[in-house]
């Protein structure tokens, strides 16, 4: 552990501003909360898709007794679990991200529709671990809970929009650090991770890597880690979104990644990743998960990530 020069804090300060992938669909928007899908009698125009995560599981409740389910692949999946009218899955390690599974349901009473299928998307960070299924109308006490759930997702993204908007229109530098209460007596802590490590096959290496923490006289601070990128793949790698994720499964989100610039094939960038931390968070050993814009293409999976 070593404490950064006020050169090098001030390079910290200033990098916080502001073979051919396959065709594969983007990731989907995975929702918060209890996840609501209403079925027809009609064939519907596109097949849902819910997100996943190995090792979270995933219940879904029906309003009527399932008949049997078939599950692609299914020897990837710990659990797959069928009991009256609700289904449970937990994927293994085995499936990786971006993967998509199909799942048929078949329902016992042989109203319309007889089945539904769902295209289960594993997602870098995010799972939807509760999903009800409806054929019929849903009741007014269903209609009311989703009602409750989206008022508090919306006032959620105003505070978050307030909150990026009072930073963005506050200061740069250092002076936005100390400005934002986010820089304490103890300046910025570094630590240079020599263990990291990366899945095989993965098409991106990373070098060079620090992780920084900065906290302030109220124990409120940020995180950061800074990488070197070189894209041994063939074709273009753009940074997208980032997520840390635990020992246990815990996920950290919200990261902020910078620079969202293309990587061209056979070429290196220098990538930084933030995030809100309190003093007593963001402890312990992560892997981040760095994901692409490109539909497709493979992400990074680093492990053995720690913050000073």
């Amino acid at each position: 552990m070593f404490t950064l020069s006020s050169t090098a804090l001030l390079g910290l300060a200033l990098f916080t501003a502001p073979v051919e992938a396959t065709e594969r669909a983007p990731l989907p928007t995975c929702e918060a909360g209890t996840r609501y899908i209403e079925l027809t009698a009609d064939t519907p125009s596109k097949t849902p898709e819910v997100c996943i995560r190995p090792e979270l599981s995933l219940t879904l409740f029906f309003d009527a007794k399932l008949a049997s389910v078939e599950v692609e692949g299914q020897e990837r999946f710990r659990r797959v679990k069928l009991v009256d009218d609700t289904l449970t899955l937990v994927a293994s390690e085995a499936l990786h991200d971006g993967e998509r599974v199909p799942v048929t349901v078949y329902f016992e009473d042989g109203a319309a529709p007889p089945s539904a299928t769902f295209v289960l998307v594993v997602h870098p960070s995010q799972a939807e671990r509760q999903v009800e299924v409806s054929r019929h109308e849903r009741t007014v006490a269903s209609l009311r809970q989703g009602e409750q759930q989206a008022r508090a997702e919306a006032q959620q993204c105003r505070e978050e929009k307030a909150r990026l908007q009072a930073e963005c229109s506050g200061q740069g530098g250092l002076m936005g650090l100390i400005v934002n209460r986010w820089l304490g007596k103890k300046g910025v802590v570094a630590r240079e991770l020599k263990a990291v490590t990366s899945r095989p096959g993965d098409p991106l290496a990373a070098w060079k890597v620090i992780s920084y923490r900065a906290v302030g006289p109220d124990g409120r601070g940020r995180v950061a880690v800074e990488m070197e990128l070189f894209n041994w793949g063939t074709v273009t790698w753009t940074p997208s979104g980032a997520a840390l994720v635990g020992s246990k499964h815990e996920e950290l989100t919200g990261l902020t990644v910078w620079p969202l610039e293309p990587i061209p094939p056979r070429k290196s960038k220098r990538i930084v990743v933030e995030l809100n931390a309190a003093e007593s968070e963001a402890r312990g050993t992560f892997t981040l998960k760095l994901w692409a814009a490109e539909a497709g293409a493979e992400g990074l999976a680093l492990g053995g990530v720690t913050f000073p």
